[in-house]
């Protein structure tokens, strides 16, 4: 359970770096996409600007074309002053000459209009165009501070993370080196115990110490026998030297019926009524554990360890486990 819980907290803290990854990731995406946004309207003003100067061409040849067929009216006025003899014969070759030339300087001149309408219309465009394009890299130079304050909070939010994940582990490696303490201490204070169906070892971030109850109970009895006692008693010296670990104790049968004639009616009954037994050894061999550290419980034949198909299967899962857990709390309360 302890280290589950830690685990949480460790993917809480990873969690939160991939959270804010994803988000960077997709700053960035929108920081491309206005970069290759701002090219294209680059692009088109160049094209515009082009297209003006194409435009600014095509008037002044128009003008120049214009002011040459005024010189040459000018021109034509002179000639029919001096050739006012004439102007009987070629009247009507004037007359037609003219209007040709009405239509051709009417049309130049609406061309004119239009060509200087479009450019109007087109260097209105392009002042839009250049007041859009000033906006876009307005927006592009804040998306551009943003991007760089962002990267920046989420590097020093890294090397927080970081920094929460070393220290994180560092505590865990210690409450492991603090569990292999607790389990060599209770190993060595029951090595005379050993062979007599003891077990001490870590798992689960826990220290697991099971005893048979070949040690401490007669058969169907919850009255520690003589060897119980004594392991107990070193079992408790023990404990009382570490005020961190909590302590449960675990009442645990085979599947064999029990009858009882008195209050214990079933193993239910006769795996609880063991495992406070066993709780008031402790507390009585044990003045310096607190109370308030230690409980007592009863699976009856419900969690065995092997399966119940044998004789030497039965007596291993006849047993009472001590199981000592740090202080959840206390350790949680370090690692923030």
């Amino acid at each position: 359970m302890r280290r589950t819980l830690l685990l949480a907290a460790a993917g809480a803290l990873i969690f939160s770096s991939c959270v804010a990854l994803s988000e960077h990731e997709d700053l960035l995406a929108k920081y491309e996409q206005t970069q290759r946004q701002f090219s294209l309207q680059q692009q088109e003003l160049l094209d515009l600007k082009e297209e003006n100067a194409s435009l600014a061409r095509q008037n002044q040849s128009m003008s120049n074309e214009f002011a040459d067929m005024a010189l040459a009216r000018s021109s034509a006025e002179q000639r029919a002053d001096s050739l006012n003899r004439r102007i009987e014969q070629m009247a009507h070759h004037y007359d037609t000459t003219m209007e040709n030339y009405m239509q051709e300087v009417a049309g130049k001149s609406r061309d004119l209009t239009r060509a200087q309408n479009l450019l109007t219309a087109r260097t209105k465009e392009l002042a839009d165009k250049e007041r859009e394009l000033q906006a876009r890299q307005t927006e592009l130079s804040e998306q551009q501070e943003n991007f760089k304050m962002e990267r920046s909070q989420f590097l020093t939010k890294q090397r927080e993370l970081e920094q929460q994940e070393a220290a994180t582990k560092a505590q865990l490696e210690a409450k492991e080196r603090e569990l292999e303490a607790v389990r060599t201490a209770v190993t060595k204070a029951l090595t005379g115990f050993s062979d007599k169906g003891l077990n001490v070892e870590v798992k689960d971030s826990k220290v697991y110490v099971s005893m048979e109850n070949k040690l401490l109970f007669p058969s169907a009895s919850w009255t520690v026998s003589k060897d119980g006692v004594a392991a107990i008693k070193e079992l408790a010296k023990v404990l009382e030297q570490d005020s961190t670990l909590n302590i449960m104790v675990e009442g645990h049968t085979d599947n064999d019926a029990y009858h009882g004639s008195t209050a214990v009616k079933d193993n239910w009954d006769l795996s609880v009524m063991r495992a406070t037994a066993i709780v008031k050894l402790l507390l009585q061999n044990g003045k310096g554990i607190n109370p308030a550290r230690i409980e007592a419980c009863g699976h009856g034949e419900f969690a065995p360890k092997v399966p119940n198909d044998s004789p030497a299967n039965k007596a291993i899962n006849r047993r009472t486990e001590i199981i000592l857990t740090p202080d959840i709390d206390k350790l949680l309360k370090e690692l923030r």
